[in-house]
């Protein structure tokens, strides 16, 4: 079987989003941007939640809340855009973003991400198409680390990326993993 084309990597890629995109609308629609009360280190902490939780339920099988692992991809996804966009406004900014402008700068967040994601895309093959999905959980769970001890670290480093990249990255994975998911599901396996 050939390898997917980049134009059906990116509708693989852009319809998946398109879950994402439209709960965090409704989401915002509901609550406002309630979540720009959290601090950059309690968003990374929900990321945390979700991701371990991914990972609990990969290991034992069994859940006991009626979401599932999409649910908590999808809002790794929103978590790390939300991130973005909170280390991107200056302090004294608003507090309730209009339902406008949080939709353009979660957009922003988007577009960046994807064409990160085109760039190691080319670069790494593809490579995602052949992992399992509990190794992305555990990348999502090592960049979380990683941020977390940026964090700790007041924002320096000496060599690493930063908080964003890391951001993206989690966000990639996630997305990967709900397009694997998605043919998981489309193949019947």
């Amino acid at each position: 079987m050939d390898s997917p084309t980049i134009e059906e990597t990116l509708a693989q890629y852009n319809r998946v989003f398109s879950r994402c995109a439209d709960l965090f609308e409704a989401k915002t629609a509901d609550y406002g941007t309630a979540w720009r009360i959290l601090r950059p280190s309690s968003l990374t902490d929900q990321l945390f939640i979700k991701a371990n939780r991914i990972r609990t339920l990969q290991q034992s099988g069994e859940a006991m809340v009626d979401e599932g692992i999409d649910s908590e991809f999808i809002g790794i996804v929103n978590y790390s855009f939300m991130a973005m966009i909170q280390c991107g406004l200056p302090e004294d900014h608003p507090m309730e973003l209009p339902l406008e402008e949080a939709r353009l700068r979660y957009q922003e967040a988007f577009e960046a991400t994807r064409s990160l994601m085109m760039a190691k895309n080319h670069d790494y093959g593809e490579a995602w198409r052949d992992m399992r999905v509990s190794s992305l959980t555990d990348l999502i769970l090592m960049k979380i680390l990683r941020v977390k001890q940026i964090e700790n670290n007041d924002g320096q480093t000496h060599v690493s990326e930063g908080v964003e990249a890391n951001y993206q990255d989690m966000a990639n994975y996630a997305l990967f993993a709900l397009i694997l998911l998605d043919l998981t599901d489309e193949s019947g396996a």
